[in-house]
């Protein structure tokens, strides 16, 4: 287990995602942030949901994604909605 998989919302599947597409560190996705990182995710599995990009929100707030505010969560949906494939 890395660095990442301490985050909240981050699993061994998803750290094993970040790093595929380049980001090993809490700083890097920081730097990358959740919707972009999300969507280099994407790219290398297209079945990426709503909540892996919750969950990565999450992570870059250091919550879990339940606790995110409502209106982020309405930002989230409409960025998944206009990017989902």
């Amino acid at each position: 287990m890395g660095e990442l998989a301490k985050l909240p919302n981050i699993g061994s599947v998803v750290e094993e995602q970040l790093r595929q597409v380049g980001i090993t560190t809490l700083k890097q996705l920081e730097e990358t942030g959740a919707q972009e990182a999300w969507l280099k995710i994407q790219a290398i599995d297209p079945s990426a949901c709503i909540q892996r990009l919750q969950g990565l929100e999450g992570a870059v707030r250091g919550i879990p994604k339940k606790e995110l505010p409502e209106e982020v969560k309405a930002e989230l949906k409409e960025f998944y909605r206009q990017h989902k494939l």
